[in-house]
């Protein structure tokens, strides 16, 4: 029995308590199929097994929870440690320049990754945290995105409520793809940087 098979057990067994915690501890960074069991939370309202707005309420709360702890756990702790082994390795201008990057990316790139690039979530946590993100912004464009994200899920479980599974591998390989189309850009970017450096160095 996988991972998965296991969890859709769990929440068919303990319902709202089990949707919570796998989506905190999925927003925090723990691979766990958050978005699968937002699908199969819609195909239950569907069939009348649970309530639409509980459902939303309840996976927002708990992913935004989980999106703060990342956020402030690397706010508070992470940056020390990060300066200290800047320190030793000399890397801080790298850190710097980071933290400027996510300051200046950091609400339009919080929004996106809570429900278009999801994998990117967690890691968004940490960079905005040790960048000193400010908090207020962070919880606005996070609470956005995560609703968003919730209110896509459970609504499309709800009307494809027979393909439950089918559902959830399609959005999660598109997931992926948009993330690798994303990660192709950048690189292709910094080469086309790398390249001009170079021709005017020549030059």
């Amino acid at each position: 029995m996988s991972l998965t098979d296991q969890l859709l057990a769990a929440f068919l067994l303990y319902g709202m308590p089990a949707l919570f915690g796998v989506t905190m501890f999925s927003s925090i960074g723990a691979p766990l199929p958050a978005s699968l069991m937002l699908v199969a939370a819609g195909s239950f309202v569907e069939q009348g097994e649970m309530k639409l707005w509980p459902v939303i309420i309840v996976a927002s709360t708990a992913s935004v929870l989980g999106d703060l702890i990342g956020y402030g756990v690397a706010r508070w702790v992470g940056r020390r440690l990060v300066k200290r082994i800047s320190r030793k390795i000399g890397g801080e201008a790298k850190i710097k320049k980071t933290e400027a990057l996510a300051k200046r990316w950091g609400g339009p790139g919080i929004f996106f990754s809570r429900w278009l690039v999801t994998p990117l979530g967690p890691w968004l946590n940490v960079t905005s945290g040790i960048a000193d993100y400010p908090w207020r912004h962070f919880i606005l464009w996070d609470v956005l995105g995560e609703v968003l994200w919730v209110v896509l899920y459970v609504m499309l479980g709800y009307i494809f409520s027979e393909r439950v599974q089918s559902i959830a591998e399609v959005l999660g390989n598109l997931a992926w793809v948009i993330l690798g189309f994303i990660v192709a850009v950048i690189l292709g970017w910094k080469i086309m940087q790398y390249l001009r450096s170079q021709n005017s160095v020549n030059a």
